[in-house]
């Protein structure tokens, strides 16, 4: 379901867009992601590229939360270096957004079609890792 984007989201995108501006700098960082927790907090992070492979911004921003003591995260944006806008989540971290949270919303589109839709909306008839673990005993 997609949804209108509030001025909370367009805060995200700004902060998004300013860290990719000043964070960003040559080939190993150029992705940065804001999002805002459930109680209000906005958390920031770069992607790291490798050759060897390396972790989107989202991903870096999920154990920038948990470090921060951040555990549910309401609203994500990524954001391209050089001026690059708003950037949907690629497969992987839409797999891993939806396993860790799946109330998500992700601000997606670009200049004026910016939408906030749900984590589930982009990964539709998903495998939803939770339900295939074995139940603590």
């Amino acid at each position: 379901m997609t949804t209108q984007t509030h001025p909370a989201d367009h805060e995200l995108i700004q902060v998004a867009a300013h860290i990719a501006r000043t964070r960003c700098q040559g080939d190993n960082h150029t992705m940065a992601a804001a999002a805002r927790s459930v109680d209000g907090r906005i958390i920031t992070a770069v992607n790291a590229y490798h050759f060897t492979g390396g972790p989107c911004a989202e991903l870096v921003l999920i154990g920038a939360a948990a470090a921060q003591g951040a555990y549910e995260l309401d609203t994500i944006v990524a954001v391209g270096d050089r001026d690059g806008g708003v950037v949907p989540p690629c497969g992987r971290c839409r797999q891993v957004l939806l396993d860790y949270f799946p109330a998500l919303k992700v601000i997606v589109g670009e200049d004026d079609h910016i939408r906030t839709v749900h984590i589930s909306d982009l990964l539709p008839e998903s495998y939803i890792w939770a339900d295939h673990q074995l139940e603590a005993e």
